[in-house]
């Protein structure tokens, strides 16, 4: 197995953790990467804690199991702090946190000493780009700049083509979620 990258994704059903994993795994596939993309659903409603999980690597993948320590954890709903989203938290791993909140003050909140803490509003950025709180997208511009695990043109290149595909009669939701993803990519800040 070459470079992998464990990437965790916690939010809620409807905030697309489940469709920015895919998504991501999508994208990194297009870059010519090993992908594995994967919910893990508890109950299947609007509201419940929903996790997503991809590896992306640059050779055969042969882990085929929940990621336990992940290189990056995602944080789609700041409320579900305090549960399991620290869980196997390493002292490399990055946190990217939905919030208006400060890195310093997420890492307090966290109670956490090791990692890399980041935030950025995804939830008011697609609020104002999109029309809806759906931080998915957002997030996934920040991942991009935070890890590089796909160079950022490349990776518009490709969403934008992944976007045209799902939306092609809804040139306002392509147009919308690309600038979402430039915008988080630009405003995510770390400590």
């Amino acid at each position: 197995m070459g470079k992998l990258t464990e990437i965790r994704w916690h939010g809620r059903g409807g905030q697309g953790a489940k469709t920015a994993s895919q998504l991501l795994a999508e994208a990194a596939s297009a870059a010519g990467m090993y992908v594995q993309g994967f919910p893990e659903y508890g109950p299947e409603r609007m509201g419940a804690p929903v996790l997503a999980f991809n590896r992306l690597s640059d050779g055969p993948i042969t882990l085929h199991c929940h990621v336990t320590e992940p290189d990056v954890i995602m944080v789609l709903d700041p409320s579900l702090i305090g549960r399991s989203v620290t869980a196997g938290l390493t002292d490399h791993a990055v946190v990217i946190v939905n919030t208006g909140k400060t890195p310093g003050e997420i890492r307090g909140q966290m109670g956490v000493t090791g990692g890399k803490i980041y935030t950025v509003d995804a939830s008011r950025i697609a609020v104002e780009t999109i029309g809806r709180d759906i931080p998915n997208t957002p997030l996934m511009g920040a991942l991009i700049k935070v890890t590089a695990v796909v160079p950022y043109e490349q990776f518009m290149t490709i969403m934008h083509q992944q976007l045209e595909d799902k939306f092609k009669a809804k040139p306002s939701v392509i147009q919308g979620n690309l600038e979402a993803i430039e915008r988080a990519y630009r405003e995510v800040r770390g400590e």
